[in-house]
């Protein structure tokens, strides 16, 4: 079953600039900090839908993303993940498994 072109809604491409900042942060009581970033992918207008009240019609793509910033400001990394880090036998026979 194919749709027709009639049931398919088309959408012009639309430009944007960030009005403002992308970027709010929150202090936790335990003084970890979380930064959410907002952020849109894609964004278009239909050319020929509009709303039921006549509006135009929008189709947006839009992304999260969390930073969490812990209040010791401390992270680990396995060590094959450290850059200069040479794996030797052992290591490599130990993260096989």
């Amino acid at each position: 079953m194919s749709e027709s072109k009639s049931d398919k809604v088309e959408f012009e491409m639309l430009d944007y600039s960030t009005v403002g900042n992308d970027t709010v942060s929150f202090k936790l009581e335990d003084g970890t900090i979380v930064k959410v970033k907002v952020g849109i992918e894609r964004v278009g207008v239909a050319t020929n839908y509009r709303n039921p009240d006549g509006s135009l019609h929008y189709a947006v793509n839009t992304s999260v993303k969390l930073y969490v910033i812990p209040y010791d400001k401390r992270f680990t990394l396995s060590k094959s993940q450290v850059k200069g880090h040479r794996r030797t036998y052992t290591d490599s026979f130990v993260n096989s498994w």
